[in-house]
């Protein structure tokens, strides 16, 4: 997974970034202003930074410009069109918007990441090897065979590790927004992919909720 520097000025915020960021397997640095920031990222040359605009002393607009290499992506309370236009113009990756929801951001984290190809995308569960590349999936070294759903169920759960997804969400991250069907098709895929996987150990049933897969 990444290393990711988060620039945010408001501690609890900073902190929860972190705390879902890491639950998911990310590691994280922090700063609190833009001066701190730019040592940081001399020191330990961050795979993505996640950047506040008003900080208090340089802003995230004037950050961007001391900086080459490293994707980013604005994460601000600022939600006017012109600011989102002169940020995605200056050359950030992406543009979130506070509040947000946390499973959207790892999402778009995992996203930029993987387009600059600073995601492994092999992931291992026991004799069970994902790889999330390629689409393939093998059992002791032995390819299996999956649906087109069954590896996009396990693509969310993974890319969601120790983060509980709803069964609508799993149902449009397998099927797609506009599917019409039942949600019982979730537990169906899962039960499926349990068995054929040897995975029970590591998806979850959340009570009346869905699925969570505990690394």
């Amino acid at each position: 997974m990444g290393k990711i520097l988060i620039v945010e000025d408001d501690k609890s915020i900073n902190e929860l970034m972190v705390r879902y960021l890491k639950i998911t397997g990310h590691n994280c640095l922090t700063a609190f202003s833009g001066g701190e920031a730019l040592s940081v990222i001399k020191q330990e040359k961050p795979d993505l930074i996640l950047l506040d605009i008003n900080l208090p002393d340089i802003n995230g607009f004037e950050i961007i410009k001391l900086i080459s290499g490293i994707p980013i992506i604005y994460v601000t309370a600022r939600s006017a069109i012109n600011d989102r236009v002169k940020g995605l113009d200056g050359g950030a990756e992406d543009y979130i918007v506070k509040p947000f929801d946390f499973q959207e951001l790892i999402a778009r984290v995992n996203v930029v990441l993987r387009r600059y190809g600073k995601e492994d995308h092999l992931r291992h569960l026991g004799e069970t090897t994902i790889d999330l590349k390629n689409f393939k999936v093998y059992k002791n070294n032995n390819e299996l065979n999956v649906t087109k759903q069954e590896f996009e169920l396990l693509h969310a759960l993974i890319t969601n590790k120790n983060v509980t997804m709803t069964r609508q969400q799993l149902l449009n991250a397998a099927w797609g927004w506009d599917y019409e069907g039942d949600e019982r098709t979730v537990d169906v895929h899962i039960q499926r992919l349990r068995k054929k996987l040897n995975l029970d150990s590591y998806i979850k049933t959340i009570y009346k909720i869905g699925y969570r897969l505990e690394i």
